[in-house]
């Protein structure tokens, strides 16, 4: 007798590929990414069993810890995923081991060599390496020299290098860094991690489109008449003041996740579904796009800092007030832009891009509205009826969303919108895993298809380069627009869009 699925979509699912033996070594080990992200992904591919039992995780930072404090702090750090694994943390623990190490001292990082010399030995990981710099962005250049220079990237076949954002602060640092990278290691050495790219919506927008032939026809300006990308998180700048006050919203989300996000929303289908055909597509897409009004960037990007909200209950501060910001401070913790993909398929769509802090929800999506039929030929249940619009939810609860127009229930033949629904959790029956956990595994398993290549961050910060000039330059062409706490941004920012009689779509 056969037993029946309870889910027939969850038939195939964990036929992942297993890492090959290798050590993962994490420089900024002791710092925030480590403990909320590198660690616990690596757990969870620990109890998916895609990590074999030859491999070892070293962590580097500067502080003199020993294996056993390193293995004893991640396990307090991690103390609410590891609740009911015990022993499986157990098992893991036995993979990690700390070395002390500041990459600015060259002695430093050949006795690291030595030590991954002794664990290769002890962990029967044959030489393949991952170095990991989670470090601040100014010792990129710096640690990937002293990694080459104590011969840890020589071999191209062993050894790779995964680099975090941002990569460079405008065009001309990620020529310059992209150059300094690429003298220390090959290009397919090389792997820059935009998390973004490792969420299942993301990818799932390539499927949808190249494997479904009712969307791929209308993907395009024929039936596409505007496309919207947010990205937005109910936090302030919490601990994270002396990185963001440089940075500002544009920096550290603009450029990367939501321009990552524009790219392969975006991109022609690829000859073959191989890693350098995709991000061939991807750099095409990058490299047509430009801001609405270049001879005017003011006039298509609204910046905004979040002030005093909340309620009686949770009084939130204002950006200024916030640890560690300056009290006059013109950073950006929102920004909106709209710009146009300047080839065949896109030609006179916007794509408007915003992402901010202190919003209302914590919320990633990408909107596409369809052109509105030419003649309204049924009365609508209300006022202004809504052309169709599909949603790729990426955060929280991934999914989609299709809206499209029905009858309304009863006499008469009145219109009503309604919506279709997908979500990973409620048809996979699982939750999809978080965008570390794929691409670690990706990184160690030397495939570069959701990482980003040199010409890629070049274009992607090319694109920018105008609002970048104004914020240096005339600020007083970029202002910074107030806005309350727990809002949806600085009303400016509706104006641009209603120029165009389009608006925000309101979660």
């Amino acid at each position: 007798m056969t037993s029946t699925l309870s889910n027939p979509l969850r038939l195939g699912l964990r036929q992942e590929r297993v890492i090959s033996p290798q050590c993962l070594v994490i420089f900024g080990a002791s710092g925030d990414l480590t403990h909320r992200k590198l660690i616990p992904a690596l757990f969870e591919l620990f109890l998916q069993r895609r990590i074999p039992s030859e491999f070892g995780i070293v962590g580097c930072a500067r502080r003199t810890w020993s294996d056993n404090e390193f293995r004893e702090k991640m396990k307090v750090k991690l103390s609410n995923q590891i609740s009911g694994k015990e022993s499986e943390w157990e098992q893991f623990s036995n993979y990690l081991f700390y070395e002390p190490v500041d990459l600015q001292q060259s002695d430093h990082v050949v006795r690291l060599s030595k030590r991954l010399n002794e664990i290769d030995k002890t962990q029967a990981t044959h030489g393949n390496r991952t170095f990991y710099l989670s470090v601040s962005p100014n010792f990129y250049a710096s640690g990937c020299k002293a990694l080459k220079a104590a011969g840890l990237l020589n071999d191209p076949k062993k050894s790779r290098l995964v680099i975090e954002k941002p990569f460079g602060r405008d065009y001309s640092s990620a020529k310059k860094l992209n150059k300094i990278v690429q003298s220390c290691a090959e290009e397919s050495q090389i792997y820059r991690i935009d998390h973004y790219l490792g969420k299942e919506t993301v990818q799932n927008i390539l499927v949808l489109r190249f494997a479904n032939t009712i969307f791929e026809p209308i993907w395009n300006r024929n039936y596409i008449s505007s496309v919207q990308i947010t990205s937005s998180e109910t936090v302030g700048v919490e601990d994270r003041a002396g990185y963001y006050e440089s940075s500002g919203a544009l920096r550290d989300m603009l450029q990367n996740h939501m321009t990552q996000m524009l790219a392969v929303t975006a991109m022609e289908p690829p000859g073959k579904f191989e890693p350098e055909a995709i991000r061939n597509e991807k750099a095409k897409v990058l490299q047509a796009s430009k801001l609405a009004d270049e001879n005017k960037p003011w006039n298509c990007c609204i910046r905004g800092q979040y002030g005093e909200g909340g309620n009686i209950s949770n009084r939130l501060k204002g950006y200024r007030q916030e640890e560690g910001v300056n009290c006059n401070s013109t950073t950006e913790t929102y920004i909106a832009a709209k710009v146009f993909v300047d080839n065949w398929r896109w030609q006179g769509v916007p794509f408007y891009l915003r992402t901010g802090k202190r919003l209302p929800k914590r919320l990633g999506e990408i909107v596409l509205t369809f052109k509105d039929v030419p003649v309204h030929l049924f009365e609508s249940t209300i006022i202004n009826p809504a052309p169709n619009q599909l949603i790729l939810r990426i955060q929280p609860n991934e999914g989609a969303t299709f809206k499209f127009e029905v009858k309304s229930p009863g006499s008469g033949m009145k219109s009503r919108p309604v919506e279709m629904e997908f979500s990973y959790d409620e048809s996979f029956g699982e939750p999809s895993d978080e965008g570390y956990v794929r691409l670690l595994a990706d990184a160690m398993l030397s495939d570069p298809t959701l990482f980003t290549r040199s010409d890629e961050v070049e274009a992607a910060w090319k694109l920018y380069t105008p609002l970048i000039e104004l914020m240096d330059n005339s600020p007083w062409k970029l202002p910074i627009y107030n806005y309350e706490s727990m809002t949806w941004g600085p009303p400016e920012s509706d104006q641009l869009l209603s120029k165009d009689n389009i608006f925000w779509r309101r979660p």
